[in-house]
């Protein structure tokens, strides 16, 4: 029975990934601030660890197989105002820096290290273009460009250590939980589909159980290396994905509300960027390592939600 050391445990991701990984028989233990966290679950265990302090109880490493790293404050939780931004990056950066330093200083076995990344990473699509990213594509030099090229980077020198990396730049996670699915369906409750700008800028996206299940896989797939996709094979747009929500939870009973893009830049600041780009993202390197995906489109990963 594997042990999986996770950070970002508690977020959206980490919940669900520890629930499927516990279903399949490993024991998961989650690395925490709170030194008081216990858990009822005998497959489950807390370990303390402290990024601004750098530091980490050496059992958590020392017990691990394998590491997924999740950590990372939620870019769509708050304005970007300076601060933010900063913390954004130096709570990926410093939690990347932090596992190379222990996995160097502490006794382990640790053979897999899989760590998130983000979509962020590329340029926004063009008026027309018809360019599918695939994983060699240059990191966009935008906040979130820049962010997701230092997240990985502060990670890599564990390639140096004979470990296996593998690194999943995740796109727009579709959860019942929460997530950017809670805030689609806000105004919804209320009979509007709220289409943002045109409404026609592609979203590269993925359910949350294909996400947990490409980590799972990657435990045990000692051919996987280096940088994968994590996004459904089927894009849709934000009208097409406001409309089928709304379809599903309104039935006709629902009117289609656009939000111009000045009243979101009004709201959202330099966040706007974020919801008003195109991204056509390509999956083709994970399938081709046998991955099979529960929910390509968006229709089957809406209505296995909001069954």
């Amino acid at each position: 029975m594997q042990n999986i050391l996770i950070t970002g445990g508690t977020g959206l991701v980490g919940k669900r990934l520890t629930e499927m990984l516990v279903a399949k028989g490993y024991r998961v233990t989650i690395l925490s601030r709170n030194k008081n966290n216990v858990s009822n679950n005998p497959k489950i265990q807390y370990e303390y660890w402290n990024v601004d302090e750098q530091v980490i109880e050496n059992n958590a490493i020392a017990n691990a197989d394998a590491i997924i790293n999740l950590a990372g404050a939620g870019v769509a939780d708050k304005r970007w105002t300076d601060e933010r931004k900063k913390e954004i990056v130096d709570s990926r950066v410093n939690s990347g820096r932090l596992l190379v330093n222990a996995l160097q200083t502490i006794p382990n076995n640790v053979a897999t290290i899989i760590s998130a990344s983000a979509i962020g990473w590329y340029n926004p699509l063009e008026k027309n273009s018809t360019i599918n990213y695939q994983e060699e594509q240059q990191a966009n030099t935008d906040f979130l460009g820049d962010t997701c090229k230092k997240w990985e980077e502060s990670v890599l020198p564990i390639t140096l250590m004979k470990k296996r990396l593998v690194k999943f730049r995740i796109g727009i996670v579709l959860s019942k939980n929460g997530g950017a699915l809670k805030e689609f369906l806000k105004p919804i409750k209320f009979g509007i589909a709220a289409i943002l700008g045109s409404g026609k800028q592609e979203i590269s996206w993925i359910h949350i159980d294909d996400l947990c299940s490409m980590f799972i896989n990657a435990i045990g797939n000692n051919n996987m290396d280096g940088v994968y996709n994590a996004v459904a094979p089927m894009v849709t747009t934000n009208s097409k994905l406001n409309i089928a929500l709304a379809k599903k939870l309104r039935g006709k009973f629902f009117i289609p509300v656009f939000v111009p893009k000045f009243l979101l830049k009004i709201i959202l600041g330099e966040m706007s960027v974020e919801v008003l780009k195109s991204s056509h993202i390509s999956c083709k390197k994970i399938t081709d390592t046998g991955f099979q995906f529960l929910y390509p489109s968006v229709e089957s990963a809406i209505g296995d939600i909001l069954k």
